[in-house]
């Protein structure tokens, strides 16, 4: 028999919402001691607050702009239509901080949060500050928005990239792990997925769509894989993923993940763990290891990227420079 949801490690669209959150996961729901993630579903003019409390936290918009103000700061995130039509900028928000964030024309924003221990101060980074890269080949081929990556800004544990895979293709491939703190070779690391699917024809253009399901009866759908590598929860799943669910990754080899032919797949990972290092060092299953050698044979995905980060406009303040 194939691997089911036994461990709950995959939460459907709506599962862990309330008021004005589509998604609610922290520590205490996840049964682990960092990572958390909401999605806000904010009307035009709408406000949310919160208290950052332990927590640092990034407000990444999907779809639509907002404001956001923190420590007497006002960020206004021009955002984007939706995660298949361009790279946003976004917020940092510190631990202990009151924070509120407001939906200018409505739109649903993301606030990715890791429990830390340092207090950074609150900053805006433009979309143009944001590396896209491309990783894999043929049909292992995806797009990367590193706008949270270690080594590209600064925060004390949280980590956070945004991954978009063409219809038919296959990413978080081959499958790989980071479940035990192995220094120079392996971080030990939470993460969750929460995934956005686009419409027919994609993210743009007829049919595509801008919400967690791309669009009333897109049908779009991909599928997750996460199995046992001995470590912790020994954790088991393969899911049939629509828009809106999250896939919570305590250990385990996880991937691949695969976008059905003719549904983009979008995930946003966040990630963070306990290691003295804010590191993301990951090994490879040894039985599919092999596969990353057959990329420099191919071309990527010509479909990629779907889009790039925009052109700087003007100079950038020192607190919009990435770290």
């Amino acid at each position: 028999m194939p691997p089911t949801n036994t461990s709950g490690l995959h939460l459907p669209a709506g599962s862990t919402g309330h008021g004005h959150h589509t998604v609610d996961v922290g520590p205490e729901q996840a049964g682990w001691d960092y990572c958390s993630l909401r999605v806000l579903d904010l009307p035009a003019g709408a406000a949310h607050s919160l208290h950052t409390g332990d927590s640092e936290w990034i407000v990444l918009p999907l779809s639509g702009s907002c404001t956001v103000t923190v420590d007497g700061n006002t960020f206004e995130l021009a955002g984007r239509r939706s995660v298949f039509e361009g790279v946003t900028d976004f917020a940092y928000l510190p631990r202990r901080a009151a924070a509120t964030v407001t939906g200018t024309a409505g739109g649903r924003f993301a606030l990715a949060g890791a429990r830390c221990t340092r207090s950074l101060p609150a900053r805006h980074v433009p979309a143009s500050a944001v590396p896209v890269e491309l990783r894999g080949a043929g049909s292992c081929s995806r797009q990367v928005n590193n706008f949270g990556a270690a080594g590209v800004f600064e925060a004390d544990r949280l980590m956070a990239v945004e991954v978009l895979t063409p219809g038919g293709n296959w990413s978080s491939h081959p499958p790989h792990k980071h479940d035990e703190e192995n220094p120079g070779a392996e971080s030990q690391l939470e993460e969750i997925y929460y995934f956005e699917i686009a419409g027919p024809g994609g993210g743009t253009g007829p049919g595509g769509g801008t919400g967690p399901d791309g669009g009333a009866g897109s049908g779009g759908f991909g599928y997750q894989r996460v199995s046992p590598s001995g470590r912790g929860r020994n954790s088991d799943l393969l899911a049939e993923v629509r828009g809106g669910d999250v896939v919570l990754v305590p250990d385990g080899w996880h991937g691949p993940s695969i976008a059905a032919p003719g549904h983009d797949m979008y995930y946003l990972n966040v990630m963070a763990g306990p290691g003295p290092d804010r590191a993301w060092l990951i090994r490879d299953h040894p039985d599919h290891a092999w596969i990353r050698g057959t990329w420099d044979g191919q071309p990527v995905d010509p479909r990629l990227p779907l889009y790039t980060a925009p052109a700087p406009t003007g100079d950038r303040t020192a607190e919009e420079r990435p770290a």
